[in-house]
């Protein structure tokens, strides 16, 4: 293709795979599909009810229209000559007449609008920039930067590049203009005045100037850019010959936001049609009290519910949500967990009640995990060119709904999803993209479950998205079993002007449990409610063998034998092998079979597995562990803390290392979870009884200078459980008494062991080393929350002020050096009969100067399909039953 003269300018374009053009979709059309996409996502009811609240007013037509202008000129910086030359690829571009420097439009855009470019009003002339003044000093400022920042982060000045010279004519050596930039600028300001009329009405106010509504408004453009950029068919295809694409974009538009699931209406209208009752929804003959009561809609924007593991928090969120969507006042739910296999598990149970809720047309129900995407329970399957095809080859409206699932940046924006908390935390973060993940989020009821669970940082993360999203008009709902009074008293002063201060221990133990906690104008309120009518009396008792494998096995196995079905939890992955390898010895010197196996192979349960078997662990896990017993025989399931979390098991005994005590009742959680017939357990095992295992003499002092068995504070601060005070006081709670009422203790259990006055007593009765112990304790969560606070979007300040960090910076959702995926092509024979192509290498366990595309080298199969060992960098690991290791020296051969 050779230069044409005054050709139009194109917004996008396609290439065949010699690079030869194909097709160009016309820029002026391109920016009213955006545009028009902007005004269909403020139609939806959510949206527009976030809109209205940030802006602190209703938003009229014309107030949409003058918004929609701005979000027509989010790609203004595309007119420059240095873009419009990308037409050419080099040697077609004539180097003489068009600039042979690559230019972006983001910044070049800006440039222009902010007047930094010589002569700007000139080449700018026919843009409407005095009406839009007229709208307000935000509306060519801010809002107006935010509409151009629509890649993902606020614009800053160009970098050392020459803007005035790409929005000057391009001549040829005749002299002949072969692209004026000029006019396609006056081309957009006609466009404009055609397309958006109410905007150029006479403006009796100016547009919301709050930093809130600028950064609503922000992720806003972003969507819209991602939908109007949509070239399939259904959405939006290049312009057609005679298509009038004013009126079409309307159209597609209105398609598109209602396709993928963001306009709601007619899904609320069924259910307020036909309002289901919460034993159709969950097919129970009744509701728990505590679940009808966290669904009243007076409750406010922020609940915490503390009850006990297995008490139906879950399904009390899940009813909250669905009255809540049926009141319209929220048009999603996003349900946040701690783990990727949480989440897998709750994503069934989710998947039903939609099922039950609209039998027919329902919404798509999105897994939002990266990697493990799906939706409506179908898996993606990733193509080249970032396409993605569903293999039931659904009909066109159901498929453009999981266009949500496309993407982990558009996960946000599906009616339902279930994922990990990081991507809500996402939106918090000062990352590309988060406005956008903020604004999806404010539609919806955001679950989090076990919030207890977060550290330092991520609970920094967690109280700034709660604080944008409940001022954006979004409802939270925080759901814990062991949740302590310090912590309940800072979520529940999120978005309260006057700050409560938390109790005293003493206060903090009066109060009730299970409870349901929120806040409004008076004050924070606490409302006992009756959840699990299941109560247990657990017997527990300290033993000082966590260094002493064999103990533990031979403990584990006398229960077996006797047909029991026993938990082991370490804390530590090396730990919890050990065991295994001293069970097995005693299984084999002894006889019986009371391995966990899967696939006829003994293994133990923790999180470093292929996400191939991970699953099959899972699996095995609740079936010989599970509510179903299959058969009398005992059985010994050892593991990590992947075993207090999410899986549905119930043991007859617990032989666990010990931990905080928060942690310690999320373990005894599994310990008789479902109430049985006296008949089913073993004698001598019909009452819950734990083992508690202690260091030597049970005494931690020895671990203030060095961290075993997950216990103790690394020297650089971190570690598995830092906090030994913690520790300490959760061993002397076991010792002080040889049985407890669960759940009726749990509240004076986990105050006695997190409340501040508790630990000080600790630290004062046991001297200087456990005073520098709480010192080092306070600097490091200071410390934490500090990079917290660093890493957070402030939503409060001016979109203009907000400085990102540099792209090649990495900020995640969790505090640390990132794990490494090694993929294996071809797949490599795992130990459960099942091919591996993936492995998660932890931070720790990667050597240094490796790059991020290493491949792996030298694979070798073991013998008898056990796995296989392969080298990274200078290290060699092995991949095997007991999950993967990196070798020693001494391994190696």
């Amino acid at each position: 293709m050779t230069a044409n003269t005054n050709p139009v300018a194109w917004g996008k374009l396609s290439r065949d795979q010699s690079g030869q053009l194909i097709g160009e979709h016309p820029l002026l059309d391109h920016m009213t599909d955006v545009a028009a996409c902007f005004l269909a996502l403020a139609e939806c009811a959510g949206i527009r009810r976030s809109l209205e609240l940030a802006a602190g007013r209703p938003l009229d037509e014309s107030d949409l229209q003058r918004l929609a202008v701005l979000v027509f000129l989010h790609d203004v910086g595309k007119a420059n000559a240095g873009f419009q030359s990308r037409r050419w690829q080099p040697p077609e571009r004539p180097p003489a007449l068009w600039p042979t420097t690559p230019f972006g439009h983001g910044p070049e855009g800006w440039e222009l609008i902010a007047g930094r470019v010589p002569n700007a009003e000139h080449y700018a002339a026919g843009l409407p920039i005095a009406e839009i003044v007229a709208w307000g000093e935000v509306a060519v400022g801010e809002l107006l930067q935010a509409s151009i920042s629509h890649h993902g982060r606020p614009l800053c000045e160009c970098p050392e590049k020459q803007t005035a010279s790409i929005w000057k004519p391009v001549l040829a050596n005749s002299g002949t203009v072969l692209y004026d930039p000029a006019a396609t600028l006056t081309r957009m300001g006609e466009r404009l005045k055609q397309s958006y009329p109410l905007a150029f009405m006479e403006c009796l106010r100016p547009l919301p100037d709050q930093p809130a509504f600028v950064h609503l408004f922000a992720g806003l453009v972003q969507l819209a850019d991602w939908l109007g950029s949509d070239t399939r068919e259904a959405f939006f295809p290049y312009t057609a010959p005679g298509e009038d694409r004013i009126q079409s974009a309307v159209a597609r538009a209105a398609y598109a936001v209602r396709s993928i699931g963001l306009d709601v209406s007619a899904w609320k209208n069924e259910l307020n049609g036909q309002p289901p009752t919460f034993s159709a929804a969950f097919g129970v003959p009744t509701a728990r009290p505590m679940q009808l009561a966290a669904a009243e809609l007076s409750l406010g924007d922020i609940v915490v519910l503390e009850a006990e593991t297995g008490s139906g928090k879950t399904e009390a969120a899940l009813w909250r949500f669905v009255q809540l969507f049926e009141a319209g006042k929220v048009d999603s739910l996003y349900f946040a967990l701690p783990t990727r296999v949480a989440a897998t598990q709750l994503y069934q149970r989710v998947l039903a009640l939609v099922t039950r809720l609209w039998p027919k047309g329902a919404p798509v129900v999105v897994r939002a995990l990266p990697g493990y995407e799906a939706a409506d329970d179908q898996e993606k399957i990733s193509l080249p060119d970032f396409k993605v095809q569903w293999p039931d080859v659904p009909g066109d409206y159901t498929a453009h709904q999981r266009w949500v699932a496309e993407s982990p940046k558009r996960f946000l924006a599906a009616t339902i999803a279930v994922g990990t908390i990081d991507q809500a935390l996402l939106g918090a973060l000062k990352v590309k993209h988060a406005h956008m993940r903020h604004a999806l989020l404010a539609r919806s009821l955001l679950v989090v479950d076990e919030v207890h669970a977060s550290d330092a940082y991520m609970t920094v993360l967690l109280e700034k998205l709660l604080q944008a999203h409940i001022k954006a008009g979004g409802h939270s709902i925080l759901l814990s079993a062991t949740l302590g009074a310090m912590a309940r008293t800072r979520y529940l002063n999120i978005g309260n002007k006057k700050k409560h201060a938390p109790p005293s221990l003493a206060d903090a133990c009066a109060a009730a449990y299970p409870v349901l906690s929120f806040r409004d104008s008076t004050g924070i309120h606490l409302h006992p409610v009756a959840g699990n009518p299941q109560h247990k009396t657990v017997h527990w008792e300290t033993l000082d063998a966590m260094d002493n494998p064999k103990q533990i096995a031979m403990l584990a196995a006398q229960a077996a034998a006797q047909g029991a079905r026993v938990l082991v939890v370490r804390n530590t992955v090396p730990a919890a092998v050990a065991t295994l390898k001293a069970l097995e010895e005693l299984t084999l010197a002894q006889g019986g079979d009371w391995l966990f196996k899967v696939n006829g192979v003994s293994t133990v349960h923790h999180s470093r597995y292929s996400r191939q078997d991970r699953p099959l662990l899972d699996q095995a896990v609740e079936a010989q562990l599970g509510k179903t017993r299959q058969d009398g025989r005992g059985r010994v399931i050892v593991g990590t803390q992947t075993l207090e979390q999410s899986l549905d098991i119930d043991a007859d005994l617990l032989i666990t290392d010990l931990c905080p005590m928060d942690v310690l009742l999320q373990r005894l959680g599994r310990l008789h979870r479902h109430n049985r017939p006296e008949a089913e357990r073993p004698e001598g095992y019909r009452q819950p009884h734990a083992w508690v295992l202690t260091p030597a003499g049970h005494d931690l002092s020895p671990l203030l200078k060095r961290a075993r068995h997950g216990l103790g504070r690394f020297h650089d601060g971190g570690g598995v459980y830092p906090d030994l005070r913690m520790v300490e006081a959760t061993k002397r709670l076991v010792q002080a008494q040889p049985s407890r009422q669960i759940p009726a203790d749990n509240r004076q259990l986990v105050e006695h062991a997190t409340h501040i006055e508790a630990l000080q007593g600790v630290e004062e009765e046991l001297g200087p080393d456990w005073q520098k112990l709480g010192q080092a304790i306070e600097g490091d969560t200071s410390a934490r929350r500090g990079v917290g606070h660093l890493h957070t979007l402030p939503y409060y300040e001016a979109f203009g002020e907000v400085l990102f960090p540099d792209s090649d910076q990495k900020i995640a959702t969790r505090l640390g050096a990132a794990d490494r995926l090694v993929v294996f092509d071809p797949p490599q024979p795992g130990p459960f009969q099942q091919t591996v192509k993936q492995l998660a290498l932890r931070h720790h366990q990667i050597p240094e100067g490796v790059s991020p595309d290493a491949l792996p080298t030298d694979i070798a199969v073991l013998p008898a399909s056990a796995g296989f060992e392969f080298t990274l960098g200078s290290a060699r690991y092995r991949y095997n039953r007991f999950g993967l290791e990196r070798l020693k020296a001494h391994d190696k051969n």
